[in-house]
């Protein structure tokens, strides 16, 4: 949970072509900005931020990677956790490409922790709120903002 997007973005999929893709994104950034917390090798979400909550790419960010690697975005879980990619040439009258708002699904999980670690259960905005002002990456420009 955190590199999502940067192994997305290195693997070949000219050599392993898989037909679908199966991707984590993180909800809580919404579904506007393409971003992605900094690459770190050692990334551990709890180490990152205390709330368990800072993590992963947003469904932009997947999105916008996956169409650069021949791959469009056709569905989100309904837990607002996975997107799926189809690669292009697969797609037909059954299975068509979407946009992030016809599919995105908010994260319907309660898996924040507070400062103690103890399960705080927030959800909504709150949960934004708490981690309001970390830095993430947008993967369109690679400028460093703030989430």
């Amino acid at each position: 949970d955190g590199n999502d997007y940067w192994i997305f973005e290195k693997l070949d999929f000219e050599k392993l072509n898989p037909s679908i893709i199966i991707a984590e994104y993180n909800a809580i950034f919404g579904n506007e900005r393409a971003i992605s917390v900094p690459y770190d090798k050692y990334f551990c979400r709890t180490k990152a931020h205390y709330s368990n909550l800072y993590f992963g790419a947003s469904l932009s960010a997947l999105t916008y990677i996956a169409k650069i690697k021949g791959y469009e975005l056709v569905c989100c879980n309904n837990a607002g956790t996975n997107a799926f990619f189809v690669r292009r040439d697969l797609l037909n009258d059954k299975i068509q490409a979407k946009t992030i708002k016809q599919v995105f699904q908010e994260d319907n999980g309660r898996q924040s922790r507070d400062e103690n670690y103890k399960l705080s259960l927030i959800s909504g905005e709150d949960r934004l709120n708490l981690i309001k002002g970390m830095d993430v990456v947008n993967v369109i420009n690679s400028e460093i903002e703030k989430l």
